[in-house]
């Protein structure tokens, strides 16, 4: 793990864990997302690859260093060379049949235009590997954001259930007393406590959905998060306010990144068959000895050099190059295609956000008046009860509206900021 990455998730742990002297911090949904980008093992491959890079960078650097060889040769052969005349008073050498040669070579390019298009070339697949890597990750901020509003849910569900707990445990007091008294029978108190014992299983429940959903959240964030670590639910209206007035022209997400690198490698390709085409220059020398040496007639061992320039060029390649330039054009028109594909993906999941925020919004005005007209119908309930008007168990009748109305104003509000998160993520924004 890098010092980056240690950074942000020792930030992070000291932001959601609890100390023995203070309270416990809050949980926040950017905090989550940012942990949980960073502690996949996936990050490390922005480095490695990189390094590679690197590596790659420096082998290209290497073909305009001279290369050096080393050869060797012993050959016999049938026949060797030969005049096949006597010349009166002169004789002829006649070269050997085994031949030796040991030698040296060196060449050194002096003008090769593909170079810089290659380091080009290079520089941009690294920008398009690191692109694919980031739109692999980015998969992780839909997962945190599932976990931690499936946490919340239950944290505020739990928070309304232990408000009525609290009610009823004071009606308990009331009926107890009226069964002391004699005014009212057992099963008065007996029916609070039923429903008591039914809300303290609900909060059980929901406080088991929520420690799993911490649990999903610590795997995610590579840190342990105190179950008890209170959430905090993400303000994001302003921020769907101004996403939804720029929809049309938002292309933040991380594959719109990895479509044009695509693209800019295709374009550079192009650069380096067109480089190749093109005449190369180098100079060679080699320093030799071995029988013969540079005079084939010779039956003697010599040493020798040899140096001078060598040019190369194909002018011709039947049309190969002009098939390779309509292979990446081709292959640019398929990147194209995919990206427009998944505009029109992303265009279809956030009609579906927008629809669930309007209609979320709306249900939260709605669940503030019927929470307002059930407290009202509570009170004159709890009134008549103290007054042995109703029976306890039309009390909780009246209580259990009341808690119906505000779970679902606890769930609309989750599922609001749960679209909204939504609906910013699908579209590549930051959630902050």
């Amino acid at each position: 793990m890098n010092a980056k990455r240690i950074a942000i998730c020792l930030a992070f742990l000291m932001s959601v864990t609890a100390r023995a002297q203070t309270p416990a911090d809050s949980l926040r949904l950017p905090a989550v997302r940012t942990a949980a980008l960073a502690a996949d093992p996936r990050a490390a491959q922005l480095e490695l690859l990189a390094s590679q890079s690197a590596l790659r960078l420096r082998n290209i650097a290497a073909d305009l260093k001279p290369a050096l060889s080393l050869d060797g040769l012993a050959q016999y052969q049938s026949d060797a060379a030969n005049l096949g005349v006597n010349l009166p008073g002169i004789e002829l050498p006649t070269p050997s049949k085994d031949i030796y040669d040991a030698r040296v070579g060196a060449q050194q390019r002096i003008y090769d235009p593909s170079i810089s298009a290659r380091r080009a070339v290079e520089r941009a697949q690294l920008d398009e590997s690191r692109a694919r890597v980031k739109a692999a990750i980015y998969s992780l901020n839909e997962s945190a954001n599932t976990a931690f509003f499936m946490a919340l849910r239950s944290q505020n569900q739990i928070a309304e259930l232990e408000t009525t707990i609290r009610d009823i445990e004071a009606q308990i007091e009331v009926a107890d007393h009226r069964v002391k008294e004699g005014t009212a029978l057992p099963g008065e108190s007996n029916t609070l406590r039923a429903e008591l014992l039914r809300r303290r299983q609900s909060v059980a429940e929901q406080r088991a959905a929520r420690n799993a959903a911490i649990a999903v959240l610590s795997d995610l964030t590579g840190t342990r998060i105190d179950p008890e670590t209170p959430i905090i639910t993400p303000d994001l209206g302003e921020e769907v306010r101004e996403t939804r007035a720029l929809l049309d022209s938002i292309r933040s997400r991380p594959e719109y990144e990895q479509f044009e690198r695509t693209r800019q490698v295709l374009s550079l390709s192009n650069r380096v068959r067109a480089a190749q085409e093109k005449p190369r220059v180098s100079a060679f020398g080699r320093a030799g000895y071995g029988r013969p040496a540079l005079n084939p007639l010779s039956d003697k061992f010599q040493s020798y050099w040899v140096g001078g320039i060598q040019f190369q060029w194909t002018p011709w390649s039947w049309g190969s190059s002009s098939r390779d330039r309509q292979i990446a054009e081709l292959q640019r028109q398929i990147v194209t295609t995919e990206e427009q594909a998944f505009t029109a993906q992303l265009r279809r999941a956030i009609e579906t956000d927008i629809a669930s925020i309007d209609r979320l919004e709306s249900s939260l005005a709605q669940d503030e008046e019927i929470i307002a007209l059930r407290e009202s119908i509570l009170a004159e309930a709890r009134a008549r009860y103290r007054e042995s008007v109703i029976t306890s168990a039309e009390y909780v009748d009246r209580q259990t509206d009341v808690l119906s109305a505000r779970l679902s104003r606890a769930i609309h509000g989750v599922e609001l900021a749960q679209a909204r998160a939504h609906l910013l993520t699908t579209l590549g924004m930051e959630v902050r």
